[in-house]
């Protein structure tokens, strides 16, 4: 029997999937009310390694970006010029005579000042054995002639009557200058000694008479006046230092108090002046001239001054290289060195400290000329100049032998417009 095929067909219902549209709800207690619902979409899975790569390149970005900031940002920080000069150096060997005035203000004249300072240094030294002694004091007297135009010879061992009522005598024969062409007496200086030996003859300063012109017209025209203490007269038994002990504590005491006197010197000499090493000289006296006591602790007083030659250095350095550099053309220069050159005076024999006027030295040694130039200059001509344009300004500056550039950032190609910004170091010798 044939299959009825439309019965054996079986009905299938289709429901229409509406659109989306807003749901209207009504509200029983509030027909005018309406809310609008809209309908829930859901949002896109991620699985959790999806996430975490993009997280982690999020992270490697904002690095990335924070480290070229940085770089860019410490870059501008530090930025800058940095100027490495090497000055115009010659070596000169020194070996000139040089004359100075004491204090002159005539500027083509080289000048010194004269320093001095005094001091003392003492020691007491332990002796054990006595000894009898008998010495006479000694001094210096000047011996004036008012009497004559003409001089006068007085033989050795004039005596000389002092006011102490005394006698002394002269060391040497010497002839006493006569009286000047505008009436002041001729003097000359020598040495006495005390006719006796023994303390009492030992004096502050004293005023003098020839014995021998007593009763004549020269006696009251002649006179003599010592120069500081006659000192040395002993006699009896006394504690002494011995000859070679002797030598050592004057040598130690006068060495030390050079060097007190010069650190005292030194601290007082202003800047820009030289005093050489060589051109000091220690004046001493010892209160003790024969180092004996009537104890066994005999004291040793060593009294001195110290005398320096200052020079104003500017000054100094440019009569040395007048004298030492061919060719020097005045600019500004100075000596690496001056101070270590060797300082001696010329006719030293004759050298006396308390009415010098002038003197005549000499210099040795080996010293470097070193051009001086303006920084302040060279950092103006270079604000905001081109990179490439350096070595131009520095051909300017005939006193700079070599120069050194560096620029930061390293892309820079301009100097900076401020004058803080650009840093000159100069390699000046030693």
């Amino acid at each position: 029997m044939s299959k009825n095929i439309i019965q054996d067909m079986k009905k299938v219902k289709y429901v229409k999937k509406e659109e989306p549209v807003e749901k209207i709800i009504e509200r029983a207690d509030r027909p005018e009310s309406r809310i609008f619902s809209r309908p829930k979409f859901s949002e896109p899975e991620f699985t959790e390694e999806g996430n975490n790569n993009r997280q982690k390149y999020s992270l490697w970005l904002v690095a990335l970006v924070s480290i070229v900031f940085l770089f860019f940002a410490i870059s501008f920080l530090f930025s800058g010029a940095k100027i490495t000069i090497n000055p115009k150096v010659v070596d000169i060997s020194i070996n000139n005579n040089f004359s100075a005035v004491k204090d002159s203000n005539n500027s083509d004249v080289l000048s010194f000042d004269l320093v001095a300072i005094s001091g003392e240094e003492n020691k007491i030294v332990e002796v054990s054995t006595q000894k009898d002694l008998s010495m006479k004091a000694e001094g210096t007297v000047v011996i004036y002639n008012n009497f004559s135009s003409l001089p006068q010879a007085l033989n050795i061992d004039t005596r000389l009557e002092g006011s102490n009522g005394k006698i002394y005598k002269t060391k040497e024969k010497i002839k006493v200058p006569g009286m000047t062409s505008d009436g002041n007496p001729g003097s000359i200086e020598v040495g006495i000694y005390a006719s006796d030996p023994g303390e009492e003859y030992n004096s502050t300063p004293l005023d003098f008479k020839i014995f021998g012109f007593k009763g004549s017209s020269k006696y009251e025209k002649f006179y003599a006046r010592s120069k500081g203490d006659i000192k040395g007269g002993i006699s009896g038994s006394f504690y002494q230092i011995e000859d070679t002990e002797k030598l050592a504590v004057i040598s130690e005491l006068e060495n030390s108090l050079k060097e007190k006197l010069l650190q005292k010197i030194t601290d007082q000499i202003p800047d820009g002046f030289v005093l050489f090493k060589d051109a000091i000289f220690l004046d001493v006296k010892n209160s003790n001239d024969n180092f004996t006591s009537k104890n066994s602790q005999v004291p040793v007083v060593m009294k001195g001054t110290l005398y320096g030659f200052l020079f104003n250095e500017q000054k100094l350095t440019k009569k040395i290289i007048e004298t030492s550099l061919e060719g020097y053309d005045g600019s500004s220069v100075y000596l690496s060195n001056v101070h270590d050159l060797k300082f001696s005076i010329l006719n030293s024999e004759n050298l006396s400290f308390k009415d010098i006027k002038n003197i005549d030295f000499n210099l040795n040694g080996t010293s470097k000329v070193v051009w001086n130039f303006d920084t302040e200059k060279l950092v103006g001509d270079l604000l905001s100049k081109k990179k490439k344009d350096f070595n131009q300004i520095l051909s300017e500056y005939p006193n700079i032998e070599s120069a050194d550039l560096v620029i930061k950032p390293a892309w820079e190609n301009s100097f900076p417009d401020k004058s803080e910004d650009i840093k000159v170091i100069v390699n000046y010798p030693n």
